[in-house]
């Protein structure tokens, strides 16, 4: 019987995490889901951890993915083995909640017209402590929104509002249908590829934490920031060219600048995170 969700997870170097994210996929309230990871040739122990789970009934250790490629090559090889009705990409050293996939199997189930459930998130540091919590959907009502005011909300705010991927789920067809993981932008592969879905319906908005984004001072630089400010201002007025009747030239400059704003908080956060860690 085919499972209504796949949960994939695109490994790479996750050795020191990887059985904590899978721990707490496993530990899921929800009935009638499978588990796909396959780690992208790590040089780290990554592939003797996921040795251990690939008995487990409702995991598919996938062979290696060969090295190259970028993440995008992981993230479109695990999702094209997913067989489910939807679809959640985990990284390697994220957490979900135990009740993430019923809540939000629940909320597609009552709202036919929706392609997109998110829902907010703790950021962790690297021993698993709470930085920020309950982060994401900034501006918005918890509820059923339409996917034009969902992508509209998040070029005005600069970023990326409804999170990594952890905190969302997807229908798998509209994934499929628009080609897969959007790296155009590889800053952006989740934000691009949600709004190329959120085009296509409604979506529906938790505003509860239902998941955990792991970051570290490894992940923090301010050539990282800038770059990242850049690969935003470049998809915000792709996006506007593309559908200017959606998003309106004060649209524009205002996500633009707000864009450039986060990147000085991302370089206060490097900091701040470089010392704690």
């Amino acid at each position: 019987m085919r499972p209504r969700v796949s949960v994939v997870i695109p490994a790479y170097r996750n050795a020191k995490y990887l059985a904590l994210t899978l721990d707490s996929i496993l530990a899921q309230d929800f009935i009638g889901y499978e588990v796909i990871v396959a780690d992208h040739s790590s040089d780290d122990d990554t592939s003797e951890v996921l040795a251990r789970y690939a008995s487990h009934p409702l995991v598919r250790v996938l062979s290696p993915t060969p090295r190259g490629g970028g993440a995008v090559l992981n993230w479109n090889r695990v999702s094209s083995m997913a067989q489910g009705e939807f679809l959640k990409l985990v990284c390697g050293d994220d957490l979900i909640a135990p009740d993430a996939l019923s809540t939000q199997v629940a909320a597609f189930d009552e709202h036919p017209s929706v392609v997109l459930v998110a829902s907010q998130r703790d950021l962790v540091d690297a021993h698993g402590d709470v930085i920020m919590r309950a982060r994401g959907l900034i501006g918005l009502r918890e509820g059923l929104i339409s996917g034009s005011q969902a992508i509209r909300a998040s070029l005005r705010a600069g970023r990326n509002i409804f999170g990594e991927t952890g905190c969302v789920l997807l229908k798998r067809e509209l994934l499929e249908s628009i080609g897969g993981w959007d790296s155009t932008y590889p800053y952006l592969i989740d934000q691009a590829t949600y709004t190329e879905i959120m085009l296509r319906g409604d979506v529906f908005l938790i505003r509860r934490r239902l998941a955990s984004f792991r970051i570290s001072a490894e992940q923090w630089s301010v050539a990282l920031a800038k770059m990242q400010s850049e690969q935003a201002i470049a998809f915000h007025r792709k996006l506007q060219r593309k559908y200017p009747k959606l998003i309106s030239r004060s649209d524009l400059l205002l996500g633009n600048f707000k864009a450039r704003i986060m990147a000085l908080g991302r370089r206060a956060i490097y900091f701040w995170l470089a010392r704690r860690m």
